[in-house]
């Protein structure tokens, strides 16, 4: 059992350190000392008044991916190990999150495959007020990674909205190379829906490299928590704008069919399977915090969704605007030399994205580093290549039992399911035969 603190004062960080009652001890504050680097303050005050459940999720959030990434696992592929974590976390409802600690711990079980026990403790108040900044109303809150999925989903919002309505975007970053990206999008967003008004939030937020003593974390890649935090984030942004959060994702990857029995474990996400996000929304809203979550493309193949961007705006300006998002699921190339934010062509992501551009007939302009003649990523391609896993894949196909141990909630249909991966499936099979 690995035992952690997230405190968000500086003087419980000290008596923790000193004490030794805690494995790990993350201080998050604004400014000085902290475990975590970014913009964003432990009281969400940039936003404004936000619920103070909305502010604990946030916490809660952070305190999960900071466990996660920090302590390593034991196995890979398959054998993959199941860790241990009892973490506590300064909020500013204790009694509230206590009484449901139990959801909470098999929610955060479900998504990470650990177990996971929570205790609360009562939270110090600001040093200053938080400013109460005018709360906007926004039709939409929409999540924009910078992926193709988000970006669709982003920009579809935006259009079927229309003329007059408003979306307030979120993204989040670690590497600043996204950055860029993230607001180009918007910007272009921007100038097919000219008539609907944006407000775009941007939140840098990650674990630092060192502890509070200097010492260096240890990193553990499978980390499957982030999207945890980022959904936090835009649940508290969907509160002050008093809107439902929509997170576009493609059905296919929602549910996440293991490419094979090596392929389970902490290779397998649930980032955003339809369980976890409607138990998400189910503990907030018990909770007494905004918790309203959709993702509207559940139902729909990533060559779907690519579909309708070329018939809302044209074949080629489809393929301009997503052949600029990211899909890659590694962003350690540039340790091989290739520029920040470059796309491999070999991972999960790459490969769906390819077969996405084929199905939906929309041009794909990514450059991926798999196609560069010079040879200078070979080592980097053939060690990140899912190719032949997913040929085997495609050849076997999506069957019932498959299906069957999906953990869907009971208002997903396991035929519509099924159907659904079949689809996905073909998609892919126009690109790997």
């Amino acid at each position: 059992m690995t035992r952690i603190l997230l405190t968000i004062s500086e003087a419980a960080a000290n008596t923790a350190q000193r004490s030794g009652s805690y494995d790990e001890t993350f201080l998050w504050t604004r400014d000085g000392r902290s475990t975590f680097v970014g913009s964003v303050d432990p009281h969400l005050g940039g936003l404004g008044t936000v619920n103070p459940l909305n502010v604990d999720l946030v916490r809660i959030a952070l305190a999960v991916f900071g466990a996660d990434r920090s302590v390593l696992r034991e196995g890979r592929g398959s054998s993959w190990n199941v860790r241990d974590f009892d973490i506590t976390v300064e909020v500013n409802d204790p009694a509230a999150w206590t009484s449901h600690a139990q959801q909470l711990s098999q929610l955060v079980g479900f998504l990470s495959g650990d177990r996971w026990v929570f205790q609360f403790v009562q939270a110090t108040a600001p040093e200053e007020d938080v400013l109460p900044l005018d709360k906007q109303h926004f039709d939409r809150t929409v999540l924009l990674s910078g992926g193709a999925d988000s970006a669709a989903g982003a920009l579809i919002s935006a259009i079927e909205l229309g003329e007059g309505k408003s979306h307030a975007l979120v993204s989040q970053f670690s590497s600043t190379a996204l950055s860029p990206l993230q607001q180009k999008l918007v910007s272009s967003i921007g100038g097919f829906a000219p008539g609907v008004r944006q407000v775009h939030h941007q939140f840098r937020l990650h674990r630092g490299s060192k502890r509070l003593d200097g010492t260096a974390f240890r990193d553990e890649p499978s980390s499957r928590s982030r999207s945890l935090l980022f959904l936090a984030l835009g649940l508290a942004v969907a509160e002050r704008a008093n809107s439902k959060l929509w997170i576009p994702e493609n059905g296919l990857a929602s549910l996440n069919p293991p490419l094979g029995a090596d392929r389970r474990g902490s290779l397998s996400t649930h980032t955003t399977h339809p369980r976890f996000l409607r138990g998400l929304s189910e503990l907030m809203r018990s909770v007494g915090g905004c918790g309203e979550i959709e993702n509207p493309f559940e139902g729909l193949t990533k060559g779907e969704m690519f579909q309708q961007v070329a018939d809302a705006i044209g074949a080629d300006a489809a393929s301009a605007y997503l052949s600029a998002t990211n899909s890659c699921s590694h962003t350690d190339a540039r340790y091989s030399g290739a520029p920040a934010g470059s796309s491999c062509g070999v991972c999960f992501g790459c490969l769906v994205r390819k077969s996405s551009f084929t199905a939906s007939g929309v041009a794909d302009k990514t450059t991926y580093l798999v196609d560069d003649t010079s040879g200078q990523f070979s080592a980097f391609i053939k060690q990140k290549s899912i190719v032949e896993p997913m040929r085997d894949f495609v050849r076997r196909g999506i069957r019932p039992h498959d299906v069957m141990i999906m953990s869907l909630p009971q208002d997903y249909a396991a035929m519509d399911a099924l159907t659904l991966c079949q689809r996905g499936v073909e998609e892919l099979r126009s690109l790997l035969g």
